[in-house]
């Protein structure tokens, strides 16, 4: 199943077992993850998953202008 992100690009599923990870977020901070996810009915997973691609899309971004 393919989701869209906030621009309404279709974000491909990964195709090989994604890694799991243990994450600690301050309480502040989680209930707006979880506000984002429920807004947008997805799981929270996705939204955090979501500001990961776009953290490191940015960064990318940086760098090359950085160049």
């Amino acid at each position: 199943m393919k989701k869209t992100n906030v621009n309404g690009k279709s974000m491909k599923m990964p195709s090989t077992p994604a890694v799991r990870a243990s994450i600690s977020f301050p309480p502040a901070l989680y209930e707006t993850l979880e506000d984002i996810a429920k807004q947008k009915k997805v799981s929270m997973a996705w939204v955090v998953r979501d500001a990961a691609e776009r953290y490191i899309a940015s960064e990318a971004k940086e760098e090359t202008r950085r160049i």
